[in-house]
């Protein structure tokens, strides 16, 4: 695991020193992604400069240190990931007889791109990456992203200079960048709580998608093109649905896993597993335990705040299975220590509080071990996620009731408002009155006046009218609206998942993972996202994802082949903490400072008086606006960083 970062000006009006410089400037920036080692590789009649921070996982001597030149001299690369069959392609490059310096991927992926080609080699690769690839001779730079976008890679174009990085940072301190921010992007930010790719928060600056490649020439043209796209794997799972029966589905599954988890315990590092207790990582712990002749390292964190802790159940888990486990119980105090850095760590607005104790299980986890297996990934593939069965179970109720009858009950709902209602909700019991009943009315209103897919789109909002909220711009349209996508996914689940692999998993989930445990210089491994368990995932019929109204079949009755099924059967509980109380109390005076009308006037990217009105609500718990307002001050805090 690493950092890369790099440029190409067209211009080449700097010297050897001067672009030595620069790199070097850049690759500081991103020292904790990779403190092992740095290098710099730079063509002065070319303008191009390659940069790389190493975090040494597999062959730790100094044959596998980047940049690399491939052993024809043509080639150059940087590289940062985990390549898991790299043996492979060994083997494949054995009658060309090439003299291997080392043992490392990076020069397994170098020397396949120079015999097959960048597109062949990345069609054949088992991992997480991201690299950039400089060919001397024809004088072209090539950057390619994974297939799931474990790994991130950003670049932009300014006055003819590509520059490409592992993390915004190190881009911004190219001379050319300029930090203009993007108006559209934060309106889209507000509402999912990251950026949506391709865009990132400035102008001119792209987050390079997953599976694909992108191609600059010398005469300054740049191509885009995808090696791999989850539109045709789903597909292809429609057209032709995997027909054997659940025994055969289970251990197909259990094979695909086995395989993909055995690649992923291979390191030259103590290497460990984060374990929170729930399916997927208990899942992955158990697979790792079964190939592994002495005790598995397990990690987890418990919080004392109730309905946040599942350090409980990690440790049930840990158990059962014998793993050395060790938990760390940390106070609200720790915990909010961390949001000051958060700005730094994630460089552009990121608002899913679960960064919080993702950073602290990494940061414990570090102390221990250098990899740490996770479980990232299992929701989206098989349903897990709690909104697609409330979306589908309401969507079937609501869109079953004719059309004028909805149109008359959104005019009934919208006739009152959000606190008429919650004022008539006090005739429900405490123990069955719904949170924030008014709004969650008002929006079922505008869901019985639209599509069925709306109802999804106000469960993954956490504003919503953004014209009342952004200053600038207009909200980017993103998949999310896509009307189109119902023709090519006619199964409501499939468009869910679809949206959120696409979306959610790289800009969120994944992006939080990296970003956080790249910050204590940990590598994180997601085995369920190896390419050959999703495109086995999008195969299976519907019933073998979700079966009895609930959802995960198939990866719960695998599991119940290494646990009791008393141990896996528990409500799901997602990994967060209270900011909505935090934000009342302990961290009222940081809150204020940041949603105050001067704060908000200062860097102009939201409505002052929207922003206070919320505030004011949440502050007199009229209203639960915690996600909302902790979008709102994750975005302020990041201005604070960047934009002063």
């Amino acid at each position: 695991m690493c950092g890369i970062t790099g440029f190409w000006n067209l211009r080449n009006d700097k010297n050897e020193h001067e672009l030595t410089s620069l790199v070097k400037s850049m690759s500081d920036e991103m020292e904790l992604r990779g403190p092992d080692s740095d290098g710099i590789w730079v063509a002065p009649e070319q303008g191009v400069g390659l940069g790389h921070r190493r975090l040494s996982i597999i062959d730790l001597s100094p044959a596998g240190n980047q940049p690399m030149v491939s052993s024809c001299g043509r080639f150059v690369i940087v590289y940062n990931g985990e390549i898991y069959n790299a043996d492979d392609l060994r083997k494949d490059l054995q009658p060309r007889n090439i003299t291997f310096r080392g043992y490392s991927d990076t020069e397994a992926i170098l020397e396949s791109c120079v015999a097959f080609g960048v597109k062949k080699t990345t069609e054949k690769l088992i991992g997480m990456y991201a690299f950039a690839l400089w060919d001397t001779e024809a004088k072209t730079l090539s950057l390619v992203r994974d297939r799931l976008g474990i790994k991130p890679l950003y670049w932009a174009d300014f006055e003819g200079t590509l520059l490409f990085s592992s993390e915004l940072k190190a881009l911004v301190k190219h001379p050319v960048f300029k930090k203009i921010v993007d108006y559209n992007a934060v309106g889209s930010y507000l509402r999912h709580s990251y950026v949506p790719a391709p865009y990132s928060i400035y102008q001119n600056v792209y987050k390079l998608r997953p599976g694909e490649i992108l191609t600059r020439t010398k005469n300054g043209e740049t191509q885009i093109e995808a090696y791999w796209s989850l539109q045709e794997v789903a597909q292809r799972g429609q057209d032709k649905q995997w027909q054997g029966s659940d025994e055969d589905c289970l251990q197909q599954l259990d094979n695909l896993l086995g395989d993909s988890i055995k690649r992923r315990m291979i390191a030259d590092v103590p290497l460990g597993a984060f374990l929170s207790g729930g399916i997927d990582s208990s899942l992955v712990t158990s697979l790792m335990q079964a190939n592994s002749n002495q005790q598995v390292r397990t990690f987890s964190i418990g919080f004392d705040e109730q309905g946040f802790n599942e350090a409980h159940h990690a440790k049930i888990v840990a158990e059962h299975l014998g793993t050395d486990h060790t938990e760390l119980y940390v106070t609200p105090e720790i915990a909010q220590s961390v949001i000051p850095k958060l700005p730094r760590i994630f460089d552009e607005p990121f608002a899913d509080s679960s960064q919080i104790p993702t950073y602290l299980v990494s940061e414990m986890t570090r102390k221990h071990v250098t990899v740490a297996l996770s479980g990232d990934g299992g929701d989206e593939l098989f349903c897990g996620y709690n909104r697609y069965l409330v979306s589908a179970l309401l969507g079937e109720k609501i869109f079953s009731c004719p059309k004028m009858l909805r149109y008359i009950a959104a005019t009934g709902i919208n006739a009152l408002s959000p606190n008429m209602w919650d004022m008539a909700s006090h005739l429900i019991p405490v123990n069955r009155r719904p949170q924030m009943f008014g709004d969650r009315l008002h929006k079922l209103a505008k869901v019985l006046r639209g599509r069925k897919d709306d109802l999804f789109v106000r469960m993954l909002s956490q504003w919503d009218e953004m014209e009342k909220l952004i200053r600038k711009g207009t909200e980017i349209q993103t998949l999310l609206f896509d009307e189109s996508l119902s023709e090519r996914l006619p199964n409501f689940y499939d468009r869910m998942q679809f949206i959120d692999t696409i979306m959610y998993l790289p800009d969120d989930i994944l992006t939080k993972v990296d970003r956080a445990s790249m910050a204590v210089s940990l590598e994180a491994r997601v085995p369920l996202l190896d390419h050959r368990v999703v495109e086995f995932a999008w195969s299976l019929p519907h019933e073998m994802k979700v079966r009895n109204g609930a959802g995960k079949w198939a990866l719960k009755e695998l599991l119940y082949r290494y646990l009791p099924q008393n141990i896996v059967d528990r409500p799901k509980m997602g990994f967060g903490v209270p900011v909505g109380e935090w934000i009342k109390g302990p961290l009222r005076d940081w809150a204020e400072h940041l949603l105050c009308e001067e704060m908000l006037e200062k860097y102009q990217l939201i409505q002052t008086e929207e922003v206070r009105k919320r505030w004011k609500e949440h502050l007199s718990e009229k209203r639960n606006w915690e996600a909302g307002l902790w979008n709102v001050l994750m975005l302020q805090s990041w201005a604070d960083e960047w934009i002063k």
